[in-house]
C-alpha cells in the first residue's frame, strides 16, 4: 500500500482520497488502454507539486507487438523468400511525350485591337505522360536489370526505376533478346551503395506442383506485390503480344501464381528464394493461367550483355517441321522424330541462301535427326537445342535423306533481324 506524508492544508482528507482514486484509476486504466486517466493524473500530480505533496511514480506499461511465428514451414519458406529478395525486385515506368489538341479563345482581330472580342481555337500541345509500366529484378550489384522485352522496346520512351525502398533512377536499356521476351537495362550505382541483388536458381530440374511465388508491380500501381502458387505445366509454347510486338514464345513455364497486368519482367522464385523463371504473359479471360520464360534461357542474356554488350543468336538457316507421329503419318515418313526441311507457309525458301545450312549442303526435305549429338523431338526442338551454341561454333548434324542417315558439319553464324 501506498504511503501518503501528512496533509497540512484545508480538505486534506478530500485531497488523500482524490489521490487515491487517481492512483487506482491509472492502474485500471492503463490495463485497459484509456489515456484519460493519465491527463488527469498528470493535473493532480502539477496540483501537489504545487503544494510540496509526493506521490510516488507509477510505472507504464510496456506495449509489445508479438512478432509472427509462422504456422507452417512452407508459409515461413515463402514470408523468409519474400524478404530476403523483394529489395532486389524494381518497377518501370515508361513516360513518353504524347501530342493532343486543347482548346483556347483568341482575338481574331489580333492583340491590341480596339475590339475586345474572343473565339475559341484549338492547339496542339506535347506532354510527357506516364503510359504504361512493367517490373524487373536487379541480377548485379551494379545496377543491371533483367525485365521483359515488350517492357522495354519503344525507343521513343523514357524508362524510369523505382526500388522497393523508395529510390528513383533513370533506366538505359543496353540489349534487347532477338528472340525471346528478355531485355537488360542498367541504372547507375550511388557511390558506394550497391544494389541487392536476386538469387538465379536453375530452370532444368522443375517440377509440376512445385511451389511458386511471383513478385512484380501489379497494375503498373502496387509495387512488390506477392502472389502464390505452383507450377502448373512446363514446356508451353504460346503465341503472346503486347507492348506492339506479337511472337511465339517456346518451352515457357505455365503456373497459376496471379500474374496481373504490370508483373511482366517480375520474377518467379522457387521456396528457396531462387529466381527460376521471368513472368512474361497471362491468358486473357481465364482465371491464374500465367506464363514465365524459364532463367536459364536468360542466364545466356546476362552474360552476353556482360561480355559484349549485346545479345546474340546462333543461326542455322533452315525452316523446318517438328516430326510426330501425325507428321510422319501424313508425309509417308520413316521416322517420328526430328525436324523436317520444308517451305515457309508463304511459300519462303525452306534452305535459306548464303545460310550455314546451304553452305553445309542440307536440302528441303531433308530430316535433321540429331544436332551435336542431341536427338531432335517435339519437346526437344531443334531451336530450343541451337539457342545452346553460339556463333562461330561448328557443329555435327545427323540428318535422314532419301531414308539414308547421313553427317553434315554447319559453322553457325550470328543470327540477323
Amino acid at each position: 500500500m501506498y504511503e501518503l506524508p501528512q496533509i497540512n492544508f484545508p480538505h486534506s482528507r478530500f485531497i488523500l482520497i482524490l489521490v487515491v482514486t487517481i492512483i487506482i484509476s491509472l492502474l485500471t486504466g492503463f490495463l485497459a488502454g484509456g489515456l484519460s486517466g493519465f491527463y488527469f493524473y498528470q493535473q493532480i500530480k502539477a496540483y501537489l507539486t504545487e503544494h510540496q505533496i509526493e506521490i510516488p511514480e507509477i510505472e507504464m506499461p510496456n506495449t509489445v507487438v508479438p512478432e509472427y511465428i509462422p504456422q507452417t514451414s512452407q508459409e515461413e519458406k515463402i514470408i523468409e523468400a519474400v524478404k530476403k529478395y523483394s529489395p532486389a525486385v524494381v518497377s518501370i515506368i515508361i513516360t513518353k511525350d504524347v501530342s493532343f489538341y486543347e482548346e483556347y479563345f483568341y482575338n481574331p482581330f489580333g492583340e491590341g485591337s480596339p475590339f475586345e472580342f474572343q473565339i475559341p481555337g484549338y492547339r496542339e500541345r506535347t506532354e510527357k505522360q506516364e503510359v504504361g509500366g512493367g517490373s524487373g529484378f536487379i541480377v548485379s550489384s551494379d545496377g543491371m536489370i533483367l525485365t521483359n522485352k515488350h517492357v522495354v522496346s519503344d525507343e521513343n520512351a523514357e524508362y524510369t526505376v523505382f526500388t522497393n525502398d523508395g529510390r528513383k533512377f533513370p533506366a538505359k536499356v543496353l540489349a534487347l533478346d532477338p528472340v525471346q521476351d528478355l531485355a537488360v537495362i542498367k541504372v547507375e550505382q550511388e557511390e558506394n551503395k550497391p544494389f541487392p541483388i536476386v538469387k538465379l536458381g536453375n530452370s532444368s530440374n522443375l517440377q509440376i506442383g512445385q511451389t511458386v511465388i511471383a513478385i512484380g508491380n501489379a497494375l503498373g500501381e502496387f509495387k512488390n506485390t506477392v502472389s502464390v502458387g505452383v507450377i502448373s505445366g512446363l514446356g508451353r509454347t504460346i503465341t503472346a503480344s503486347g507492348g506492339g510486338m506479337v511472337e511465339t514464345i517456346e518451352d515457357v513455364i505455365q503456373t497459376d501464381a496471379a500474374i496481373n497486368q504490370g508483373n511482366s519482367g517480375g520474377p518467379l522464385l522457387n521456396l528457396k528464394g531462387e529466381v527460376i523463371g521471368i513472368n512474361t504473359a497471362t491468358v486473357v479471360g481465364a482465371e491464374n493461367i500465367g506464363f514465365a520464360i524459364p532463367v536459364n534461357q536468360a542466364k545466356r542474356d546476362i552474360e552476353q550483355v556482360k561480355a559484349s554488350g549485346k545479345i546474340v543468336y546462333p543461326f542455322l538457316g533452315v525452316r523446318y517441321i517438328l516430326v510426330n507421329d501425325q507428321v510422319k503419318e501424313k508425309y509417308k515418313l520413316s521416322v517420328d522424330y526430328g525436324a523436317l526441311i520444308a517451305p515457309g507457309s508463304n511459300g519462303e525458301a525452306a534452305v535459306i541462301a548464303g545460310s550455314p545450312a546451304a553452305q553445309a549442303g542440307l536440302k528441303e526435305d531433308d530430316i535433321i535427326l540429331e544436332f551435336n549429338d542431341e536427338k531432335i523431338t517435339t519437346e526437344n526442338s531443334l531451336a530450343k537445342i541451337i539457342y545452346k551454341y553460339n556463333p562461330g561454333d561448328k557443329v555435327k548434324l545427323k540428318v535422314l535423306r532419301n531414308k539414308e542417315e547421313k553427317i553434315f558439319w554447319a559453322t553457325l553464324t550470328e543470327w540477323q533481324e
